[in-house]
């Protein structure tokens, strides 16, 4: 057995759960972050949905390449399939991953499966904020898992100009939910 490179793009960024060995800025081509998957487990439910990312076909993807020791490649893959595929949406799949300023490795990576239905595609800016802001899970609140995501690429140096505006937008439509049942 060799060791496992694994390519995070959202949440694994700052939550990985596991040993590694090395922790990479990388980049993915062929395929983009997108809030592209309902939530009906970490950060929502069937009946109220939130959203989280998928990474989708076209672009490329800046993400993190962790390096796990073989000896903990299999444990490592099965507590990943256990926390990613509580309800198959994504498509465990090797692909070449190029570690920023280095060779490109063959990494682990967990891509939507556009087939599921779970697969949101590409929504519209107001139903993400909706989605979004009212997503719970038993991971936590969906605009939690949108703020960490802003702030973690922010310390990798990328300004997702987009995604920035998607934050904006969720913690107005916060506040001004908070100021409507505000006791006044």
């Amino acid at each position: 057995m060799q060791d496992l490179w694994i390519f995070a793009y959202g949440s694994l960024m700052w939550n990985p759960g596991f040993t590694y060995e090395e922790r990479l800025s990388a980049r993915l081509h062929g395929y983009h972050r997108a809030f592209c998957v309902y939530s009906h487990v970490h950060r929502g439910t069937p009946e109220r949905p939130g959203l989280v990312f998928g990474l989708d076909a076209g672009g490329s993807c800046r993400g993190i390449a962790y390096r796990v020791a073989a000896e903990r490649a299999e444990a490592t893959r099965a507590y990943l399939e256990e926390r990613e595929q509580v309800t198959s949406v994504y498509l465990d799949r090797i692909k070449q991953v190029e570690l920023i300023g280095g060779p490109s490795v063959p990494s682990l990576c967990f891509l939507v499966d556009r087939a599921h239905t779970q697969y949101a595609g590409k929504l519209d800016f107001a139903t993400q904020v909706r989605l979004i802001t009212e997503g719970v899970g038993s991971s936590g609140r969906n605009p939690d898992y949108l703020f960490s995501m802003v702030e973690h690429l922010r310390e990798m140096g990328i300004h997702d100009v987009p995604l920035e505006a998607l934050a904006r937008a969720v913690h107005e439509r916060i506040a001004n939910a908070s100021e409507a049942v505000a006791p006044g």
